[in-house]
């Protein structure tokens, strides 16, 4: 799965949507209490997220793989998409 868009939202989610046209929701509250996501609690880093096609990172080093998105986001209908 590739990543073509990502947004980041005010709840802590992001919007992706991926090469097929496929998009969903990825909530990255879950993963806050990490070490390696803790600096994603500030609103700034957390916007700095970089699409790096198959993953997405952010500059503290928290990273997602696509597959990790995909096991977990919640799928958008075509109406609901950005």
């Amino acid at each position: 799965m590739n990543i073509v868009e990502i947004v980041p939202n005010d709840n802590y989610t992001l919007y992706v949507k991926v090469e097929n046209g496929r998009a969903g929701l990825f909530d990255v509250k879950p993963y806050l209490e990490s070490e390696a996501f803790a600096p994603l609690n500030d609103r700034v880093e957390f916007e700095r997220v970089h699409n790096s096609g198959y993953f997405v990172e952010w500059d503290c080093g928290a990273d997602l793989s696509a597959d990790t998105i995909q096991a977990r986001w919640k799928t958008l209908s075509t109406e609901n998409a950005q």
